[in-house]
């Protein structure tokens, strides 16, 4: 984990392949066994990326880069929340197959500096239920 004046940087080992992982950042069902309780996906360049997190937090971005299985980048921000609105920050997944699994690499940009502590906090937990959700 590396927190910068920016970003928020994760590095984990999954025991799945890197086509499992993928299908968790892009297929509805199986986002909300790891992130939130309801997502809306179009994994697509320009398509929509919505999360309902809580019923406080509702993710909005969309989806710049789609490279099954290897890359996704994605916008994120907060439905009604001015210090990070829709769109504004920037997730990038990166994962390469590895003996046992897959390496994911996950860096989120343009965090505002409030915001540096609780995305690091909340992906630690999110990454390790992704773990857990991929495990054969």
């Amino acid at each position: 984990m590396t927190v910068t004046a920016d970003r928020v940087e994760h590095e984990m080992h999954i025991a799945a392949p890197p086509e499992i992982v993928f299908a968790f950042f892009t297929d509805p069902a199986k986002h909300v066994q790891w992130l939130g309780r309801e997502a809306d996906l179009d994994p697509r360049p320009g398509g929509i990326y919505r999360c309902v997190v809580n019923d406080n937090a509702t993710v909005l971005g969309t989806y710049v880069i789609v490279d099954p299985p290897h890359h996704l980048v994605f916008t994120w921000g907060f439905d009604g929340d001015q210090a990070l609105p829709p769109g504004t920050s920037t997730v990038s997944i990166e994962l390469h197959p590895d003996a046992g699994g897959t390496n994911l690499r996950l860096v989120h940009t343009g965090l505002p500096h409030p915001m540096l502590t609780p995305h690091d906090h909340g992906w630690r937990g999110y990454l390790a239920q992704l773990r857990s959700a991929t495990a054969p």
